[in-house]
């Protein structure tokens, strides 16, 4: 049986010569000078490569060893502050080991992490990596690829997965895109091509002018997209939330009262933002109704799918998106629901010339040429803010490629199917409660008992699971009530997890209810 509640023992760290490995469990001898690592005196390569290539092995087997036993151990443990204080030593003058920079990291980074990786982690809408993914990034890493533009194979790799990302989402083909951090950013890109339909490209040199524009999302919609009317100087208060029906998604007729009443005030009604997969219960605006909306009243259409999005893979969820390829732009993550490593966020937009007005600058540097490395033409840069790029399309590309669209529907299929089977337990048992109906994945609920404050009571148990290494669920609040949240994600989440954290859950809540009748009953 595995003891869910050990710690792995912290490594001395000064001088680390064992590690208990985060997942395993496993205790292995780590010296700080096995593998001895001397710059050139005019270049940053090592002089002995071969000791490179040596513990470049040793990493990665330890961290294909990491993913095949991630579930055995805790999911999560709270850093101890004397690992804290070892991050907080001077800047490094001198050149040092890359041996011991690696045990340190064993030591003082591995064992500490937010644990998504891990089987039991459902507090968040975070995917669990693959380790296709992890040797992408290896890769990545080594040709140090600038996508900001030129004409280079990364760059059409970054294009292929948007004409990947098109075809999934039903846009044209001729449709632009290119890859974030995340939605967040994904979404600030949108309120900004939006703010250039409607103004015209002059905001870019002449700002907004006073204009009076305003945009519209449910009191469902992620915080990133009144954070973007922010970053945007459009302001959060330009944003109206609209209230949700009993489904948890955008009200029609509230909708269509507050765009007449914005109009009859002065205002420019300009952006319509729906939700696929929200936040707190994962709801699916009713898309179609949105996108029929706002072509009536000449609105841009954007959908936040951060997770959501990729549930056009499965046939099962696909219909429940109708309306999401009507869409003029939408957001989403690969390093949710397709399991790519962090981070991999997108921005597809159907009229790729508005894309490229709202960005594309052309600087004397960046001169584009018709032959040569600055060839190319159009660049990543012109449709986002980054010039500087990684290569987070190598991870994407390979995923897919690798395991295949059908592959990772059936991952989205399982973690709604797993959504439900909990849904079930939860009804089933007297002491739990649902607060929302289950629409994909997502599943809030609570703990409840003759107590006077329930809240308080589920956020304990939450916490309580969370140090024990049980399980990492979270928490929301729903009609005014602390919930519980279960977000099934990662695609190593197993009926058995799901049994474990129930069972787990209903243990912490019991144990918690009796101390309180008991201190109660002590008048304490």
């Amino acid at each position: 049986m595995v003891d869910f509640m050990r710690k792995p023992a912290l490594a001395a760290l000064d001088s680390p010569p064992l590690h208990q490995n985060y997942g395993t469990g496993q205790t292995t001898m780590r010296t700080t000078h096995d593998t001895p690592f001397t710059a050139k005196p005019d270049t940053l390569d090592p002089q002995d490569w071969e000791a490179v290539r040596s513990l470049g092995y040793r990493m990665v087997d330890d961290m294909v060893a990491l993913l095949a036993g991630v579930g055995d151990g805790p999911v999560w443990q709270a850093m101890p502050g004397e690992v804290r204080e070892a991050f907080k030593t001077p800047l490094p003058r001198e050149a040092g080991d890359l041996a011991g920079s690696y045990a340190d990291f064993q030591a003082l980074v591995q064992p500490y992490i937010g644990g998504n990786i891990h089987p039991r982690f459902v507090g968040w809408v975070h995917g669990g990596g693959n380790p296709v993914g992890m040797l992408a990034e290896l890769l990545a890493g080594g040709l140090n690829a600038n996508l900001g533009g030129r004409d280079h194979a990364p760059v059409e790799v970054e294009r292929q997965v948007i004409r990947w990302s098109a075809e999934m989402l039903g846009f044209p083909s001729t449709a632009s895109g290119v890859l974030v951090t995340g939605t967040s950013l994904a979404n600030l890109i949108a309120v900004l091509v939006a703010r250039t339909r409607a103004l015209g490209g002059a905001v870019r040199q002449h700002g907004l002018q006073a204009r009076p524009l305003v945009a519209y999302a449910s009191t469902e919609a992620h915080n990133c997209v009144s954070r973007a009317m922010d970053m945007a100087g459009l302001g959060t208060a330009a944003l109206r939330l609209i209230p949700c029906d009993a489904q948890h998604r955008m009200d029609m007729d509230a909708l269509a009262a507050a765009v007449t009443h914005d109009q009859a005030q002065g205002l420019q009604p300009f952006m319509l933002v729906g939700s696929a997969g929200t936040v707190d219960t994962g709801a699916i605006d009713d898309l179609m109704a949105l996108s029929r909306f706002s072509r009536l009243h000449g609105l841009w259409f954007h959908v936040d799918a951060a997770f959501g999005a990729l549930a056009m893979l499965s046939a099962q969820k696909r219909p429940l998106l109708a309306g999401i390829s009507e869409a003029d732009s939408v957001a989403f993550d690969f390093h949710k629901w397709a399991q790519v490593p962090y981070d991999a966020g997108c921005i597809l937009v159907r009229d790729a010339d508005l894309h490229a007005a709202t960005f594309a600058t052309q600087p004397a540097y960046l001169r584009r040429e018709e032959r040569g490395l600055a060839a190319g033409r159009p660049w990543p840069t012109d449709f986002g803010p980054d010039l500087s790029r990684g290569f987070r399309a190598l991870k994407v590309w390979m995923t897919i490629k690798v395991y295949g669209a059908d592959k990772l529907g059936a991952v989205i299929d399982r973690s709604c199917e797993l959504a439900q089977q909990l849904a079930r337990r939860v009804a089933a048992e007297p002491e739990l409660e649902m607060l929302a109906p289950v629409a994909l994945n997502v599943v809030c609920f609570r703990f409840r008992a003759a107590a006077a404050h329930l809240d308080q009571l589920n956020a304990d148990i939450v916490a309580d699971l969370q140090e024990d290494g049980l399980a990492v669920p979270s928490t929301t609040m729903i009609n005014g009530q602390l919930a519980i949240r279960v977000a099934l994600v990662n695609h190593r989440t197993s009926e058995a997890d799901l049994a474990l954290l129930v069972d787990g859950l209903l243990a912490a809540g019991r144990r918690r209810t009796a101390a309180n009748l008991q201190m109660n009953s002590q008048g304490i």
